[in-house]
């Protein structure tokens, strides 16, 4: 089985709000776009990704990513995450009606293609499932079936809510680098332990890091 993944982006000046303490004004929109360079060539890298479209108004990130080969939606709905998610898997499906469809936070810079194919073929075995982030609250990836809606409910404490909603949960071990996203500094400083993509690396080589 060949996914679709649903990758979304706000706009670069306002993501990575929470990275204030490891990253100025100035710096933060650039680190975003890294990490969704590295995400998203990592994602396009996978066996089992037929492609990646990335649901966004930044202009900017639109140019860079489409380079990488993801297909660009803009963000019509303008009504947040799950919005956009909605938004992106309906344009596939109506396309693709058969295709399987995840959503892939854009904020993965350690993703390793081979534990990605893992985790999609454990999600091909349910009609919707999940992974949980690397801090056990929230959801790095969402994963429908043919047939099935998507139906995200990202945002706080979404492990919980994903679960309620009827996804299944994956439990599974050794898939590091598809659960640590990168909200603060504390997760940049996990990720680049763990071994980042090409643009983060650079990027942060512009930080100062306590513990790097």
């Amino acid at each position: 089985m060949q996914w679709t993944l649903v990758v979304p982006l706000k706009p670069l000046a306002q993501a990575k709000s929470r990275l204030a303490d490891t990253a100025d004004d100035g710096l933060r929109p650039g680190l975003a776009l890294a990490f969704a360079q590295d995400t998203v060539a990592a994602a396009l890298a996978c066996p089992s990704v037929r492609d990646v479209a990335v649901v966004t108004d930044d202009a900017r990130a639109g140019r860079e990513l489409a380079v990488l080969g993801a297909a660009i939606i803009p963000d019509e709905p303008g009504g947040g995450l799950n919005a956009a998610l909605a938004h992106g898997a309906g344009i596939i499906r109506s396309t693709r009606p058969g295709s399987p469809v995840a959503a892939l936070n854009a904020d993965l810079p350690a993703l390793r293609p081979p534990e990605l194919t893992r985790v999609l073929d454990a999600a091909a075995e349910f009609p919707r499932a999940f992974l949980p982030d690397a801090a056990a609250i929230g959801t790095t990836l969402l994963a429908a079936a043919p047939g099935r809606e998507l139906l995200p409910v990202f945002g706080t404490d979404s492990r919980a809510r994903h679960r309620a909603s009827g996804a299944v949960e994956l439990g599974l071990a050794d898939v590091d680098s598809v659960r640590q996203d990168v909200d603060t500094g504390d997760d940049l400083r996990n990720a680049l332990a763990l071994g980042v993509g090409p643009h983060t690396a650079a990027a942060a080589a512009r930080l100062l890091i306590p513990g790097q």
